[in-house]
């Protein structure tokens, strides 16, 4: 698209959002909102905005006026969000609605980054778009209710459902075990839930050529790196290429006993994202030793 086109992200201070600000600052004029500014966001235009009061939303998109919106704001804390459901239903489905209603007064096209965790793990083979759906949890239904709200709402959207999501600026499970083995001890993971680590780097280009190419053939895509691995093989997969000797152990969803249920198996099927725009999503080893050197 023209470098006149405005995007708008939402949650421009988060993982994602930070990383698509990056990826998309030469091309588009940029404008981001959150709860909370961010230093490592850098965007010259940013508003704070609780997406869960409409009128607020509404001012904001009406200001802007954005061709495109990325909504990538969210709250992500699975287990949180078990233990909270009126929050999780306020900011994942309600606040998508309030979202893609201020898209519809502006014309605006929305792309809105959903989740793996839709299904419920049952399936052998990697899930495809068409795929019924499942969630086994508050945030995973929030998020297909958030879905739900876009398609009833909008004829120009893109549901990007993506999967393990981990980058440079945010909390997640590539850190966290970096960090828990250098602390000495025994890492205990499960071993029994199968998934597609995401790099949010992979994922933000991913937004930028689907956006950039002008794509017309609306709809849910998964997008996400590929490959697949349990989470134990990924934390041993993340000690090797670290260098860091610590000993990991595997243990069952059964024994971690978390609030929320994670489904077995949610490797998504991309390949659809890969036809229509003719970028393929690269290893999720690949992808992990570049974060990691």
């Amino acid at each position: 698209m023209p470098q006149k086109y405005k995007v708008l992200i939402t949650g421009s201070s988060g993982m994602l959002g930070i990383d698509l600000a990056n990826e998309l600052r030469r091309g588009y004029r940029l404008t981001g909102t959150d709860t909370a500014d961010s230093s490592e966001s850098r965007l010259r235009r940013f508003y704070k905005l609780d997406i869960t009061d409409f009128k607020s939303t509404a001012d904001v998109f009406k200001k802007v006026k954005p061709d495109i919106v990325v909504h990538t704001a969210a709250w992500t804390d699975v287990d949180g969000c078990e233990l909270n459901k009126d929050k999780a239903y306020a900011i994942n489905s309600d606040g998508t609605r309030n979202v893609a209603l201020a898209c519809k007064r502006i014309g605006a096209v929305l792309v809105y980054i959903s989740t793996d965790f839709v299904f419920d793990g049952k399936k052998k083979r990697p899930y495809r778009e068409d795929d019924k759906t499942g969630p086994l949890s508050v945030y995973a239904d929030s998020k297909l209710e958030g879905e739900t709200a876009v398609k009833k709402t909008l004829k120009k959207y893109f549901i990007l459902r993506t999967s393990w999501l981990y980058g440079k600026h945010g909390k997640n499970f590539v850190d966290t075990i970096t960090a828990k083995s250098k602390k000495g001890g025994l890492l205990k993971v499960v071993d029994d839930q199968i998934g597609s680590p995401t790099y949010t780097k992979d994922l933000a280009k991913a937004i930028r050529i689907l956006i950039g190419k002008n794509i017309k053939d609306f709809g849910v895509y998964h997008v996400s790196n590929s490959g697949s691995v349990s989470w134990y093989e990924y934390a041993r997969a993340i000690l090797k290429i670290s260098g860091v000797k610590a000993k990991v152990v595997p243990i069952s969803s059964k024994e971690l006993a978390r609030p929320a249920r994670r489904p077995a198996m949610s490797v998504l099927d991309s390949s659809k994202f890969e036809k229509v725009t003719g970028h393929k999503m690269r290893n999720w080893k690949i992808a992990l030793q570049e974060y990691l050197n």
